[in-house]
């Protein structure tokens, strides 16, 4: 707990494990232009894992992911979702999964076409949508405009458990969420 709150979250908050990283994000604010809510979920993908983008190596779409810590990695899941990952080292990122909204509702809602405030963020796909998460922020600095990242105010109860919605490297316990959040994208 006192290592969470020396770390400074600048790019060397992310030039760490992502396992760790994933797990110090639950709580923190972030925003895209405005938009945006507090992160209560996230997975940890290595470049060692057989389920991370970075497992064969850098390829011009993963591009990002061999970059510098701090930066955004973005990729379309599925041909349909515009997915917003977190860089730390390199090969490595932290997928942001769900947000609880709080910061440009109605922007979201009309992005998204929904009302319930369940259902504008809770999911990586729909994390992008609710954001207007495109290619366009694949490999910016999370430090910089229209990025706004900070630290929680205080450390809140994180849960930990298996991947989701992977079919390799499953075994590994590197998804965080907030303890008994709403938002989640699933139940631990």
């Amino acid at each position: 707990m006192e290592e969470f709150r020396r770390l400074n979250w600048d790019d060397s908050f992310f030039a760490r494990d992502a396992v760790a990283v994933a797990a110090e994000l639950i709580g923190a604010e972030f925003t895209v232009s405005g938009v945006g809510g507090i992160i209560v979920e996230t997975e940890a993908y290595l470049p060692g894992d057989a389920a991370s983008h970075s497992f064969a190596g850098a390829t011009n779409r993963n591009r990002s992911m061999f970059g510098p810590p701090g930066h955004a990695y973005v990729y379309l899941s599925y041909g349909l979702h515009w997915c917003l990952n977190f860089v730390c080292l390199p090969g490595s990122a932290v997928l942001i999964r769900a947000i609880e909204p709080r910061w440009g509702l109605e922007t979201m809602r009309a992005r998204r076409g929904v009302s319930q405030e369940r259902l504008l963020c809770s999911g990586p796909g729909r994390v992008g949508q609710a954001l207007a998460i495109g290619k366009a922020e694949d490999g910016l600095p999370l430090g910089e405009e229209p990025f706004r990242l900070s630290p929680p105010a205080k450390r809140p109860h994180v849960s930990a458990g298996l991947r989701v919605g992977i079919s390799k490297a499953v075994e590994h316990p590197w998804r965080f969420g907030m303890k008994d959040s709403p938002f989640l994208s699933r139940k631990f």
